[in-house]
């Protein structure tokens, strides 16, 4: 461990004398991470973000709102979220009782079935309400959404109860990994409440079944449920809203495409993707065979503009990286997702076993949304669960005022496979009710497989950590957030590294100064530590994978309380 500390001690001393060349943009200053600490208190004066008199407003900040969709260590995240960050979810009207398809809410019998017809009724006639009355259900399978537009709502997590009695691999099979050995992908994959589109889980499970282990994402089982609609015409840059495409004639305003980005032989889009670092160069990618399965780079968009004159395309969010040529970008179509449709108001409390071996889960998951966009959870407890809430494939979907709770879990939250632009807030990991058995591990809040532009937002971490699960996601944001730093990170080596460029983790309250996994400026690119507590280094396992200066970022150490905008998520928000 001694080793591991002095390396991190000499890289980050390195980068703090060779970050100098870091370009924050016109006109502002050349500054190390070393500098940044050291530097003069901003001037106390109020912004629009309300920053209080007598409050630093961060230097990042005033630098991030010149610049904020091109920011070199911070992220663009304000329109994170449902609905591009919409405060408030939709109210259909209520279109079934669960009780009138025979759900009892004694807990007598299996409601499974009758919850699951009332969801389908309601998906028939284009969505609405289906109600949950207060009560426990006793649910013998899984609870799945599949239509869009359809809100299943509980009374409240502290009035409706879903009690799951039985596990994934018991439901639908055991589930390999398509990458072999003898891991479980329950252990990251699927839920006893499930969020995906009915075609999409029909393949899935009978793809599991057969033992024919699918990719998640969103294009398919084998990456190959797509076709081209248009190559871009011209290059593009990080943070632009508009490209120029070939033929603009198969878009439409209102569409759901993907920009397709293609790494070339010398895997130069990964090293874009870790900030174009020095140490990217001599980074080996060829035996990141895990990684490498994650190109193409998959971003879901939205067209909201067409110009077929110009042959230019507007998108309801900026680019987040580079269109190069030798990437072939494209705009191409992907496997139907579910839209509109939530989960509210309950918990869904699993019958209690012991945690399982690590990557050995069996399954007994929370709440999945994948292949999902713009859809929600609010006011959800999940009890006893090897996995929390999942976001697989995720795009533009909220979680909110959601909580793990019970015996302790393998991944409390995971976000993985191409999610991008979630939101999690709100939101309670709480300490475990009882001793973590040997052989298990803890992450907290995850995050792998090339996801980008997700936040966490006003959280409390009673145990855990901030997880980045190695598959080199980039430009996240951890914000407001108060962690008994006590998780460690995953991910496999060929995985490929920890972090690619800009992640932010600001104002941010360790309760035992752990450093790891929440203090990055020695470990990840181009990154931004923003108001965490002051830390030191113990049980670390979290090292940096390149060499040589990282132009990250690190201001207002040690004071949490002293940096403004609080909240990095919610500032940006209010600037649009």
């Amino acid at each position: 461990m001694g080793t591991e500390i002095d390396r991190r001690r000499l890289l980050g001393g390195a980068m703090g004398l060779a970050a100098g060349a870091t370009l924050l943009g016109a006109g502002a200053p050349l500054l190390t991470a070393t500098d940044a600490a050291a530097a003069a208190p901003a001037p106390r004066t109020p912004d629009a973000t309300g920053t209080p008199g007598g409050a630093r407003t961060s230097a990042l900040w005033r630098e991030f709102r010149a610049h904020p969709y091109a920011h070199p260590q911070i992220p663009y995240v304000g329109r994170a979220g449902y609905l591009g960050g919409r405060t408030s979810f939709p109210r259909p009207p209520v279109v079934a009782d669960v009780r009138d398809f025979g759900a009892r809410p004694d807990g007598s019998a299996d409601a499974a079935p009758a919850i699951n017809r009332a969801i389908a009724a309601a998906g028939r006639r284009g969505g609405g309400t289906v109600l949950v009355p207060p009560g426990t259900y006793r649910v013998d399978d899984v609870i799945r959404l599949g239509h869009d537009n359809v809100v299943l709502r509980g009374a409240g997590s502290g009035r409706t109860t879903l009690h799951a009695t039985r596990n994934l691999t018991e439901l639908i099979g055991p589930y390999g990994s398509r990458y072999g050995g003898d891991k479980s992908s329950w252990s990251w994959a699927g839920g006893l409440i499930w969020v995906c589109p009915d075609a999409r889980w029909r393949t899935l499970t009978d793809a599991i079944r057969a033992r024919a282990w699918p990719f998640e994402g969103w294009t398919g089982d084998r990456r190959d449920e797509w076709r081209t609609l248009t190559g871009l015409a011209a290059p593009a840059r990080r943070g632009d809203w508009s490209v120029t495409v070939e033929d603009p004639s198969a878009l439409r305003r209102g569409d759901r495409v993907l920009l397709q980005l293609t790494d070339d032989e010398s895997h130069s889009l990964l090293a874009h993707m870790a900030g174009d670092v020095e140490g990217a160069a001599d980074y080996v990618w060829t035996d990141k065979t895990k990684l490498t399965s994650y190109v193409p780079y998959e971003w879901p968009c939205r067209v909201v503009a067409v110009d077929r004159l110009r042959r230019r395309v507007t998108l309801d969010r900026p680019l987040p990286l580079d269109a190069r040529p030798a990437w072939q970008p494209r705009f191409t179509t992907l496997v139907r997702p579910v839209t509109g449709s939530g989960v509210e108001g309950i918990t869904l409390d699993v019958v209690e076993t012991p945690q399982a071996q690590h990557l050995l889960d069996k399954g007994y998951n929370g709440v999945a949304l994948q292949c999902a966009w713009d859809c929600w959870v609010d006011d959800v407890t999940v009890n006893n669960v090897d996995n929390g809430f999942l976001l697989v494939a995720a795009k533009a979907c909220t979680l909110r005022r959601t909580r793990v709770t019970g015996r302790g879990s393998h991944h409390p939250y995971c976000c993985r496979e191409g999610s991008h632009d979630n939101l999690v807030e709100d939101f309670v990991l709480a300490q475990r009710t009882v001793p973590a058995p040997e052989g298990t591990q803890l992450h907290g809040i995850n995050v792998e497989g090339l996801s980008s532009y997700n936040v966490w937002s006003r959280g409390r971490m009673e145990m855990g950590t901030f997880d980045t699960h190695r598959g080199m996601p980039f430009a996240n944001v951890r914000t407001e957030i108060t962690v008994d730093n006590t998780g460690s990170h995953g991910g496999d080596a060929s995985a490929g590294p920890l972090y690619g460029a800009r992640f932010a983790h600001w104002n941010v309250t360790v309760t035992n100064q752990r450093a790891g996994c929440v203090r990055i400026d020695d470990i990840a690119p181009y990154s931004a530590t923003v108001g965490i507590s002051q830390v030191r280094p113990f049980g670390q396992i979290d090292v940096p994978d390149f060499t040589g200066p990282l132009h990250s970022r690190i201001e207002s150490y040690g004071h949490p309380e002293a940096v403004h905008p609080r909240n990095l998520y919610e500032a940006q928000r209010a600037l649009r």
